[in-house]
Parts: C-alpha cells; structure tokens; sequence
C-alpha cells in the first residue's frame, strides 16, 4: 500500500496511483470502523463491572455474589441487560435504511458527518446517565450514529481507493473497528480499578473522542467521484476530484465508466425494487448471506461477552478483562495482515484459511468447556488459559476472513444503480443477526453450555462451503466492471445470463 504505486490500465484497471490524498481521506472516514469497534468493546467490558451491575441491573449483580445454586452459565442471563446491549443494533437497522436515502441523495459525506454527530450525543448522554432509560435512550443514539456510518463507510473507501489497492483501503475499516474494540478494553481495564466504582463512567463517555474525530474529520472529507456524477449533471467537478484522487491527468476511461453507471442509475427511480430482479440476484444473496454469516461465526461470543465469559470459567474481573485486551490484540493485528495480502491473495483465500482456522479453534474450546466446566465451581487455571489461548486463535481467524471481508466484498459489488440500496440491504442484516445474537446469547450460554461452540462451528462449516462454491474472486476488478465476475461463474452465470458484454473484463 506504498504511496506512489502505480496502476497500470492493462487487465481492465484504470489509469492512476495511491495518493497521500486518498489515504488521508480514507483514514478520516475509516474512523467511523472506530466508533463502532469502540462500542463493542466498551459494552462487554462495562456489563462485567460490579459498580455498574449493581447501580443498573442489580438482579444480576446480586445473583452473580450471593447465588450459588445458579449454573456457572447462566449468572448473566437477564433480559434487560441484553437489551442494554442489542438496543443499539435495532436503532442502527433503521438509521441505516434512512441513510441510504441520504446517502444516494446528498452524498456519502454528510452520512458520516450525521454518523459521528449522533455516536457524539450518544456517549455524552451515556457517560452522564442516572438511571436505565438514560442509558438505554444514549444507545439508541449510538445506533443511530453507527448505523449512518456503517452505510456510507464501506462505500466511501470502495468508491475512493483505486481498484488494485481497493481491498487493503476497504479492509481499514474492520481495522479500525478492532483499533476501537482494543482501545475500549484498555480503557475498560484501567477504569475498572478505580476504587470510587464510577470508571465506568469514563468508559462510556470517551466514545466521544473517536465520535469528536470522525465529526470534525467528516467537514474536510471530499466527495467521491461516483457520488459527485450520481447528483449532478456537472462532470467536470467529479473528473477535477478524480485527476486529484489518482494523481494523473488521464482519467478519461474511468470516468466514461463512472457516467455510464450513471446514466443507468438515472433510470432506477426504486433501487430496492430494482434490486429484486434476476439479473442482480447474485448481489442481493451476497448482500444477505455475508452480514448474516459474519454474525453466526460466533464472534459476538468474543466482542460483546468476552470479559463475561472469562469471567464464567472462573477468571476474576481484573484478568477476564485484560483477557479481553489480548484477544483485542490478536484481532488488530490479524485485520492489519489481512490488509498487506488481500489484494495478493484474494478474498476466496482467505475466507477459506479463516474459516477452517475458526471452525478447529471452536470445536477445541467447546471440548475443553465440555470436559472441564460444569454447573458449578471453575476451570483449572491451566485450562482457562488454554481456552484463551484457542479464543485468540479463533479471533485471528476471523480478523484476517469473516471480519474485514464481511465489509469489503458486499461493498465493491454492487453497481451504482443499486449500490446504495445493496449497502443498506448489508448493514440491515448486519444489525439485524448482531441483534438476534447479543439478544439470545446470554440465554442460548445457559441453556446450550459448552455446545454454545459446537452451534456456531457448525455455522462456520456451512459458510465456508458457501464461499467455495458461490463466491467468485473479485480482486484487482474495477467496482464499475465487477458484473462479469458473476456471468463468468460457473452458477451464476445461469441466472444473469451474459447481459453485457461490453463490461467483459480484458484479459491481462
């Protein structure tokens, strides 16, 4: 991703070169993947501190102390505190259908800008609450704020980076989301010292600092080219911003491509409708199986619970914390590899390697719980630290396959015409299956136990055959060209037909 790398126009890519413009640009708008990475961490660490158990729900608070008849799985189990955790995912579903018409009709820009000012009121409502419905009313902002950035994000850097280095640009996001997840557990482990019993406080309101970022940042962002043509008849504007982005004067085939999407996005007047039609139904399966697989690899069991869990096997809350920091770790570094080799090795590579690499980690630590942790008492501390050490294993999976990827492939393949819409569609579903997840979970840990793991491993297998067969490699192909991947694939192909061949990707 070195700065001053060019792009050749041979093999259906587009005159240019990665620019420090475009690089700026996309890190100020990856930090929308902060806010929301953030919150994930923040969220599992604060529902596992005493103080804050005990001041918001102190049913389970009382249980976890004085309970000890109850099920080693079953001491976080309440309603209400999952609802404190998924209220934000159900607000960010609806924000995200809004933002697609904000998005398609004022531009990517002022969605990210609305997306960091409402995550801004969120953590400063949350970090001042008193009682329950404060808290609840400062996730519902939060969601709204990750639902608008979570729209137009992924899109912003597909639309901005340039075709050769489109999957490292894109793959920023999920890196971002883990810098964010990492930061909260830091900061979750030192508040949790704090003898007053108020870190929890601090917590939650320096989500404001990612959302202050993203904000301001959102006020000197550029426009995308394929926005500025989408929204005005002016061409000029959007050819100036593309000799800019590319850093060359000859853009002109690129261009051509961004207009004549255009022109058939003119056309669609109800892009979820048109989304409905054969020849995009590749694209409208993607944009439902890859959200709904990302969230039933199980890594909501890390991101939301982790500390929790720790906590079940029998860590106290200072290590089921800074366990929780580690296995932050691990993901940030394993979404910055999948950064330096995506655009080498390809997507199908690495949804593979990932996929295997959960599914034997899941079944691992499902046995080891199975064995080791019964209703009652601890894990040893050697198998507490073997089922961390697994847990890492499976989080490197997952940040350098079903993490990253989950964002980047839905957003580079939809055409224009429907590419708002196709976005939306994604980051419903999304929201919607990390709903489901955080809502159940707790109960599903109580009632499955240790088979918990087995139920998503089992997940994990059947996606992985999903991407061998039905996903086609869609590395190094220009966003507006991506429909040939589709009439090349050995299945699609008998669904959309060979309906424009004047799209054919050359042969290097």
């Amino acid at each position: 991703m070195a700065v001053g790398l060019a792009i050749s126009s041979a093999g259906g890519q587009y005159n240019g070169k990665m620019t420090p413009f475009v690089l700026l640009s996309c890190m100020v708008a990856a930090t929308g993947g902060v806010i929301f990475g953030y919150d994930i961490g923040i969220s599992g660490g604060v529902t596992s501190m005493e103080p804050f158990l005990k001041k918001f729900f102190p049913e389970v608070y009382t249980r976890m102390k004085s309970d000890m008849k109850i099920s080693n799985y079953c001491k976080f189990d309440s309603e209400l505190l999952t609802s404190f955790t998924s209220s934000l995912y159900i607000a960010g579903l609806l924000a995200s259908l809004f933002a697609s018409l904000v998005t398609r009709a004022y531009g990517r820009k002022p969605s990210i800008l609305a997306g960091g000012a409402a995550f801004l009121a969120g953590s400063a409502l949350n970090g001042a609450a008193l009682n329950i419905y404060m808290l609840i009313l400062g996730r519902i902002l939060l969601g709204v704020g990750v639902g608008f950035a979570n729209q137009a994000v992924p899109l912003y850097l597909s639309e901005m980076a340039p075709a050769k280095h489109r999957g490292a640009i894109n793959n920023g996001f999920q890196f971002s989301v883990g810098i964010g997840a990492l930061s909260a557990n830091l900061i979750n482990y030192g508040t949790e010292k704090i003898k007053a019993g108020w870190g929890w406080r601090i917590s939650l309101a320096m989500a404001a600092v990612p959302a202050s970022m993203l904000t301001l940042g959102a006020f000197f962002l550029p426009e995308t080219p394929n926005s500025l043509i989408q929204r005005s008849i002016d061409h000029q504007r959007a050819k100036q911003m593309l000799q800019r982005i590319r850093g060359v004067d000859d853009v002109e085939a690129e261009l051509d491509d961004l207009i004549k999407a255009n022109n058939v996005s003119k056309t669609i007047k109800y892009p979820f409708k048109k989304i409905l039609e054969r020849k995009y139904r590749p694209q409208l399966v993607m944009a439902i199986a890859i959200p709904f697989f990302q969230q039933v690899t199980g890594i909501n069991v890390i991101a939301f619970y982790a500390p929790i869990l720790f906590r079940t096997i029998g860590l106290g809350e200072s290590a089921s914390l800074l366990s929780a920091v580690m296995t932050g770790v691990v993901g940030t570094i394993s979404t910055f590899i999948s950064m330096l080799i995506v655009d080498n090795f390809g997507r199908r590579a690495l949804f593979m390697v990932g996929g295997i690499q959960m599914l034997v980690s899941q079944i691992m630590v499902g046995g080891v719980m199975a064995a080791q942790l019964g209703d009652h008492g601890g894990v040893s501390k050697g198998y507490a630290y073997l089922v961390l050490v697994l847990i890492c294993i499976y989080v490197a999976g997952f940040g350098w396959s079903w993490g990253p990827l989950g964002w980047l492939v839905p957003s580079e393949i939809f055409p224009l015409e429907i590419r708002s819409a196709g976005q939306s569609i994604n980051v419903v579903v999304n929201f919607l299956f990390t709903f489901i997840v955080a809502q159940t979970f707790l109960a599903m840990l109580c009632h499955f136990k240790s088979g918990i793991f087995f139920f998503f491993g089992g997940w994990v297998m059947v996606m992985t055959v999903f991407v061998y067969l039905f996903l086609p490699e869609t590395k190094n192909v220009p966003i507006e060209k991506m429909e040939m991947v589709w009439v090349e694939h050995w299945f699609w192909r008998r669904i959309v037909g060979d309906f424009s061949k004047d799209a054919k990707i050359e042969a290097p």
